[in-house]
This record gives C-alpha cells, structure tokens and sequence, in this order.
C-alpha cells in the first residue's frame, strides 16, 4: 500500500529523533524535504541514504501533483520539515491535500515540535492554547493579530525571527500591557538553551539591554485578565466580529469567554457596537 509519512525530526538535538521516523526514514522511496541540505545532515548522522526530494514553499504546488505520481506508482514516502513537525508553519499542507485527495494514506509520525517544547517548558497555561505560527508583517495583518491577543483568554504560542523579536515584544507591550507574562524559548534542545520568563516589560528591557538574540525563537504569551481588557478592546473585539458576520448573540458568548465579562456586560457592549455599524450603513 501506497502511503506518505508525515515526519517529525529534530529541532537542533539530532538525538531527538524516534526510532520508528528512522525506520520510516530508512525504507521509504524518497524523502521529501523542506531543505535537501539540512535533512542531509540528519541522514548522514544515521547512515541512511534514502533519495532525497525538494518540497518547499516555492515549488509544493507543482511537487504535489508529482507525489501523487509517485504514490500510484506504488512508492512510499515520507515528508519532513528542516526541524521539527511538518506542515506547523511548513511547507507540505497542500502537499498532504492533494494525496488525500488522490485516495492514498497519510500517517503521521509524531516526535519533536517546537511549538510544544516551549510551551510546556515556559510555566504559563497549557490548556487551551492557541498556536498563531510566524507573525505577519504587514500592519494591517499585525494590527489584527495584536488586538485578538490583547483579550485573548489563554495561552499564546507565536514564532517570529530574532532579528525582529524586540519590536513583536514592543508591539505586544503596547497592545496587551506591560504586565502581560510572556516567556521567550531560545536555541530549543541545543547546548545553549534558554527561557527568559518575566513580564512584558521586563523582556522588553532585558533584550534593550542584551541585544538581538540569536537562535530561533518561540514566544509564549500568558492569557489577558478581565482587568488587561480595557473598554475600547472589548469594543474592538465586538466589532471585528460582527464585522466577520457574527450574529450578536454569538459575538456575546464569544467576547464574555474571552474577557471574562458577564454575559449581560457583553451583549450590552456587543449590541451598541451593532447599533454603531447600523448608523454607519444609513
């Protein structure tokens, strides 16, 4: 039977690797992955010599109509990411898509993910979480994105670069409070790993002072109190989801378990937005 693993690999342990994404590894036909170069590096280490394939963003749209091919043909492959969990802010979903699609059997391969590393490591909340992948940077998007996490109820888990870590940490300061708790993974299962725990503003002045760090990074964002939402969030976050067609009562319940605040409170806040988009339209 025809099938494509989807594999997890490490995130800068090369010991992190299960026994079971090695045997996959070491029998399939192919080995699509996000980096030829860098998933050479894990193979040599295991002394396995399986073809390896490029799938990567700039090419997964063409490359998954090939991996259909090669499935039919009867070939087995597995799809990895440079590190860590495929398709979580990785190429390979229209990849995994289209096989669906085609009639052929996708098994995941679970093992080492970022996200999930720095989250249970950072102390915050793990239940629920949200995980929001690389920030955007258009500001329209940003915008968005900030006034979501500033009511935001539980645990953040975002991924964004080092060299523009201090300006997400100004952002968040400016748009959730500096009070907000954010811990910040760095170098995750390497030599140098490190958790920097505090407030908003605390690592907004620990990283002014020590500079831009290197490494990737994962920021973990604690969940705002009824007290971190002020007026004009909740307003905002009741007209944005009206705006997304959220029918009053519906928007109520959502804004209420997001703040924290009555359902009477919210409806009332969700029922004057409504009535100020009304005004707007006449």
């Amino acid at each position: 039977m025809s099938i494509l693993y989807i594999v997890s690999t490490p995130i800068g342990n090369l010991g992190d690797v299960t026994h079971r994404a090695l045997d996959v590894l070491r029998e399939a036909d192919r080995v699509l992955a996000e980096d030829t170069r860098r998933t050479a590096v894990l193979l040599r280490h295991y002394g396995i010599e399986t073809p390896l394939v490029s799938a990567h963003e700039h090419n997964e749209a063409a490359r998954a109509g090939q991996v259909v091919d090669w499935l039919d043909a009867g070939e087995t492959l597995a799809l990895v990411s440079d590190a860590g969990t495929p398709i979580l802010s990785d190429p390979g979903e229209r990849i995994v898509r289209r096989v669906l699609d085609a009639g052929h059997t996708v098994v995941p391969v679970p093992g080492a993910s970022a996200l999930l590393a720095a989250l249970v490591g950072s102390g915050l909340p793990a239940v629920p979480f949200t995980f929001y992948g690389f920030v955007p940077r258009a500001r329209g998007e940003r915008d968005a994105l900030f006034q979501e996490l500033a009511t935001l109820p539980h645990t953040a888990v975002l991924y964004e670069s080092p060299a523009r870590l201090q300006r997400l940490l100004l952002d968040l300061k400016t748009h959730c409070g500096g009070e907000r708790p954010v811990v910040v993974a760095r170098e995750l299962t390497k030599l140098h790993e490190t958790f920097v725990r505090g407030t908003l503003a605390e690592a907004v002045a620990y990283y002014e002072e020590s500079g831009e760090p290197k490494g990737e990074v994962v920021v973990v964002l604690g969940g705002a109190t009824r007290a971190e939402a002020s007026p004009e969030d909740v307003a905002k976050l009741a007209r944005r989801l009206l705006e997304a067609g959220g029918r009053p009562s519906a928007v109520a319940r959502e804004v209420a378990q997001r703040t924290g605040l009555s359902r009477n409170d919210a409806y009332a806040i969700t029922l004057a937005q409504a009535a100020e988009q009304e005004e707007g339209t006449e």
